[in-house]
């Protein structure tokens, strides 16, 4: 059987693909380093986020639906900053066992303090590169999920 190449789009695909990988290595190593001293990691810091962004208070489930997480993933999280009073489970009156997860006073606050760090941290990050190259990088990356969901 002979062996399939990769095309020159597909090949530069897979380079990029590896890149993102290397990228979001850096990337979490970076956001561990600049929320550690709220007491936060990366992870903790993305699921706060997302309950921050949600519209309305959400499960688990859905929550870890929309970062493309596990669901047990996102819960051990969920549990350990109940834990820490910064979120909190409410009835769920659409479902019984599915508690939604909303962040507490003290989870906005800190949630507010890791935002601020993220804006100085990346007004840093991004001023040595063309807003038109940032524009298309996130339209590919953007248009490559898509195709994948």
């Amino acid at each position: 059987m002979p062996k399939t190449a990769h095309t020159k789009t597909g090949s530069v695909m897979t380079d990029l693909v590896l890149e993102t990988f290397r990228l979001n290595g850096r990337l979490l190593a970076s956001g561990d380093k600049l929320v550690e001293p709220l007491g936060l990691s990366s992870a903790r810091w993305q699921v706060l986020g997302a309950i921050h962004f949600a519209e309305t208070p959400q499960p688990v489930a859905w929550l870890a639906r929309s970062m493309g997480l596990s669901r047990q993933g996102v819960q051990r999280i969920a549990n350990e900053l109940e834990k820490e009073g910064l979120v909190s489970f409410e009835p769920n009156p659409h479902h019984r066992r599915a508690s939604l997860v909303v962040l507490t006073d003290k989870g906005q606050a800190i949630y507010d303090a890791a935002d601020q760090r993220q804006i100085e941290w990346v007004n840093a990050f991004s001023q040595d590169i063309a807003l038109a190259e940032l524009q298309c990088a996130l339209k590919v990356l953007s248009g490559m999920r898509a195709k994948l969901e």
